[in-house]
């Protein structure tokens, strides 16, 4: 990055220039307890939610890929985690995944990070056969930032599910076809 470049970059954000970050899928022993601070980082989610993110790690890392859960962990140089997605074949369909998860560790989010482990993640989905990813998320206000990053990334609202997690809380359902560029 040249320095006009990390100049208006630390203008946007006083952190500096987007740290140097690398993907991997291979889940490792350390991850469930990645997994928990950096969901618990958000600020979003439940306990109950929080167990359920470390059990998909914990349920690849003692079945393999017969889990049928997919990770991708963007990290910083000197290997912290700054984000990961967990992905999945949706049971009994044809080239359908469920993306379950996305998270930055908030000390990253607004620096492009979770736009990187989109595209990759979209990227690997159709490295495995995927045509179609479906994201499900609450439709309270708390999540419009997170509903809006969605249809950033090029995802539609398909449905929503009224009063699907509780009374007023509804279910709103994402869809992204993958183009025959992305395969």
């Amino acid at each position: 990055m040249n320095d006009a470049a990390t100049a208006r970059q630390r203008q946007r954000d006083p952190r500096g220039p987007l740290p140097a970050i690398r993907f991997r899928a291979e889940v490792i022993p350390s991850d469930p307890g990645t997994i928990r601070r950096l969901v618990a980082s958000t600020g979003f989610f439940s306990r109950q939610e929080i167990a359920i993110a470390v059990e998909l790690a914990e349920e690849r890392l003692a079945k393999g890929a017969p889990s049928g859960y997919e990770f991708l962990f963007a990290e910083r140089d000197g290997g912290e985690v700054a984000g990961y997605t967990c992905f999945g074949e949706i049971p009994c369909t044809v080239a359908r995944y469920d993306l379950y998860w996305i998270a930055v560790l908030d000390d990253f989010r607004g620096l492009g990070i979770g736009k990187s482990l989109m595209r990759r993640t979209e990227e690997r989905i159709a490295q495995l056969g995927g045509r179609r990813i479906y994201i499900e998320t609450s439709a309270r206000d708390q999540y419009l930032g997170t509903r809006i990053f969605y249809e950033r990334c090029g995802f539609r609202e398909e449905a929503i599910l009224k009063d699907f997690y509780a009374p007023g809380d509804h279910k709103a359902i994402y869809l992204k076809e993958l183009s025959a560029v992305s395969r």
